[in-house]
């Protein structure tokens, strides 16, 4: 018999299939069954380049070399079947890889981030699990008594000093103070796309608040013409850019299909043009 890699899994499954013949009926056995419609995705991995080097911000502490991150949008809660799902997807990133332990199991931390306390989740895991939560800072819980390290997050308990855009990352913001310091603190850094890509995002969640303090902030009022400003000179070149690639496609065209031994006349109507145009571009 000429050599091959044996195929052990099919055959198992039929042999599985068989010593449980009795009791199929009963059972829904589905071979290489994919966990999901589309490829499973961790929100966030940060992955630190000095493994011995300690992370100084508060929700850092807790990180090793590979940090798996779960996050929750405002108004979605922190499930027991998220846990889970997370979990799970941390050992499967852990087995990926080409080596055994190339990533070590003790190098490895789970964050769960979210805006509302989980306590049924929590709940869930301090009776079935053994996992007890443990207030290290404000917002930020460990969850203690499980082999890979793991944190909670409450993103609006989290302090103002460290972790500003994170706190404000919400729906409930109020017109006054609280959007003009938001508005002072991107002022600053408004050039980053990261810093550009968070403003965006909370004035589009809190379009109401941040059009009421339009009206009245002259700050915020100058900070939307200048963005409204440069999305246009942004626009207009893209524009050019478009109409320069657009002009050059169609100019290849009409040498094709003159070349192909259409006339003038031919290549404007197919090409939507003048007779003038066309004989401008062919000389």
């Amino acid at each position: 018999m000429e050599k091959r890699k044996l195929q052990w899994h099919p055959a198992f499954g039929a042999a599985l299939r068989i010593t449980l013949k009795e009791e199929m009926e009963f059972l829904v056995m589905q071979e290489e069954y994919l966990l999901s419609k589309k490829p499973p995705q961790i929100d966030i991995l940060i992955v630190k380049k000095l493994r011995d080097l300690p992370v100084k911000k508060a929700i850092g502490k807790i990180f090793r070399q590979h940090n798996i991150i779960e996050y929750k949008a405002p108004g979605d809660y922190l499930s027991i079947n998220d846990f889970y799902k997370v979990y799970g997807y941390t050992c499967f990133y852990q087995s990926n890889t080409d080596k055994v332990k190339e990533i070590d199991p003790a190098e490895m931390t789970i964050t769960f981030a979210c805006s509302r306390y989980p306590r049924e989740m929590l709940k869930h895991l301090a009776e079935v699990r053994g996992i007890h939560v443990e207030a290290r800072d404000k917002g930020i819980y460990y969850l203690t008594g499980d082999a890979i390290p793991m944190q909670l997050l409450i993103t609006q308990e989290l302090t103002q000093e460290e972790n500003f855009w994170l706190k404000n990352l919400r729906m409930d913001l109020k017109a006054g103070r609280e959007i003009q310091n938001i508005v002072a603190k991107y002022e600053q850094n408004r050039h980053s796309k990261d810093y550009a890509a968070v403003m965006d995002l909370i004035t589009r969640a809190n379009w109401t608040e941040m059009e009421a303090e339009r009206k009245m902030c002259d700050a915020l009022k100058e900070l939307f013409a200048e963005e409204l400003k440069e999305e246009n000179e942004r626009g207009m070149e893209r524009g050019i850019e478009r109409g320069r690639a657009e002009g050059i496609h169609l100019a290849k065209l009409i040498f094709k299909l003159s070349a192909q031994g259409s006339s003038d006349e031919e290549i404007a109507e197919k090409c939507a043009l003048s007779l003038e145009q066309v004989r401008e571009i062919l000389e």
